[in-house]
């Protein structure tokens, strides 16, 4: 399949580690080299283990020196690695406990969105978004601020409404709402320790539907762009940066009960109506894309931009995200546009997205409604990381924040700058883990400015 394609379609799953203790927990074919899902990363831990219970979790936690969880591998950076031990709770039985009372869903650490959507939508229950992927896990999602799109929406951790995590010393934990320290827990990287439920809040089940507008002006989102943010629930551009137009728009609509579902415009600010499904990047099959062409469906099958069904193994790509507040949407894409040279050789697609205000302290969106800048590029690191740079740069009036489990080179100094509750975030994991046993290379020079030792 040519080197573009955006996600791959095969299944085999790539995974692995050097084993000592507790091999038996460890299935067979997991006895490889383990790399995150892109394979841009291989990770260093000497150890893996799988607990099938949380009296084994907790017993692993105690007695391990270094220590980070394994989520589903979906981050391009060394956020989730570990020079000594890696866990991974894929083993543990799933809890899905839905409470239609108070309207939420309580779920274990390892749950993923695919497997959490389905129960939800059988019983009438929806979460508020979604991204694009729906493999992914919902705790892993929560820890890096993974989010949708949409004015009004969110990220993903704005679902959580109380939190359960194991601590260094292997205690468990749990915030709520309404604790100050719930707020620096939920988006925390994986430092605070091993998080073993979310409850989430749900709503009632919806259907919605997507159209696809192709090749919108660049001048009409100058001029409009909060209104062709608007258009639906969710909302993204995908772009390229090579000419004077958008090359996607994709609105996604919710379709109220017993409602007549009117026509679509032929054009949305001079963008075209696509006549079939299509793919975000124009020349790939569009096979796994989730429907488009104003089709009803569950708002699982409508959210993500690709099928549940479709498994993807692995991508041979890098990615890279910046968050920038909303009034600097417009100017953030001029720079962008801009430097379309720079980014001709590496980009495959870039998507932008809107995300909603919230008070997460480590959050991309704390204290500010947002605008994503999301690109996909070749697999291609030596050049990249000279590209990102110059964009981090020319975005820094804007105090642009990356996505943290995406690829960035912003210093320290910025990372501190662009966050008020920095130092309140230092001492919540001084707190929980006081000896640095959940703190990796990641974690120790991006939010502790020191090296990891």
């Amino acid at each position: 399949m040519d080197k573009r394609t955006f996600l791959k379609t095969s299944s085999a799953f790539v995974a692995g580690g050097f084993l000592k203790p507790f091999k038996h927990l460890i299935p067979e074919n997991l006895q490889e080299i383990r790399t995150n899902w892109a394979g841009n990363l291989e990770y260093s831990a000497v150890n893996f283990y799988l607990p099938r219970t949380i009296d084994e979790l907790q017993e692993q936690v105690r007695s391990s020196e270094k220590l980070r969880v394994l989520g589903t591998r979906h981050c391009f950076n060394d956020v989730a690695d570990s020079t000594d031990t890696q866990i991974s709770l894929e083993r543990l039985d799933r809890v899905m406990e839905l409470n239609e009372d108070d309207q939420t869903v309580t779920i274990d650490g390892s749950v993923t969105y695919g497997e959490l959507c389905p129960f939800l939508d059988g019983r009438g229950y929806a979460i508020h978004n979604l991204a694009s992927l729906p493999h992914i896990s919902v705790a892993g999602a929560c820890a890096t601020a993974t989010h949708g799109s949409g004015i009004n929406n969110g990220n993903l951790a704005t679902a959580v409404q109380e939190i359960e995590f194991i601590d260094a010393n292997g205690e468990h934990h749990h915030l709520s709402q309404g604790d100050d320290n719930f707020y620096g827990a939920v988006v925390a990287l994986g430092s605070l320790g091993v998080v073993t439920k979310l409850k989430l809040n749900v709503q009632p089940a919806y259907q919605m539907r997507q159209f696809v507008y192709l090749d919108l002006p660049v001048s009409e989102l100058e001029d409009n762009f909060e209104q062709i943010m608007s258009a639906g629930y969710s909302v993204s551009l995908f772009t390229n940066y090579q000419s004077d137009t958008v090359n996607q728009v994709w609105i996604k609509q919710k379709v109220e009960d017993g409602a007549n579902l009117p026509e679509p415009e032929p054009e949305f600010f001079g963008g075209r109506l696509a006549d079939r499904n299509v793919h975000p990047i124009i020349n790939l099959s569009a096979v796994n894309c989730t429907e488009q062409m104003g089709i009803p469906g569950p708002w699982y099958n409508r959210l993500p931009h690709f099928r549940l069904q479709f498994t993807p193994s692995s991508g041979k790509e890098l990615q890279a995200e910046y968050f920038v507040p909303q009034e600097h949407a417009v100017e953030a894409y001029q720079i962008i546009n801009d430097m379309k040279s720079d980014l001709e050789p590496l980009l495959m697609i870039s998507e932008i997205r809107t995300i909603a205000e919230d008070d997460l302290w480590m959050s991309t969106a704390n204290g500010r409604p947002s605008v994503a800048f999301h690109f996909t590029c070749e697999q291609n690191w030596r050049e990249l990381r000279m590209v990102l740079p110059v964009i981090e740069e020319k975005l820094r009036p804007f105090d642009v924040r990356p996505h943290w489990g995406k690829m960035f080179t912003m210093s320290p100094s910025q990372l501190e700058s662009v966050y008020p509750r920095m130092d309140d975030f230092r001492e919540l994991v001084s707190e929980y883990d006081p000896n640095g046993k959940f703190r990796n290379t990641f974690v120790q020079q991006n939010l502790f400015m020191d090296l990891y030792e």
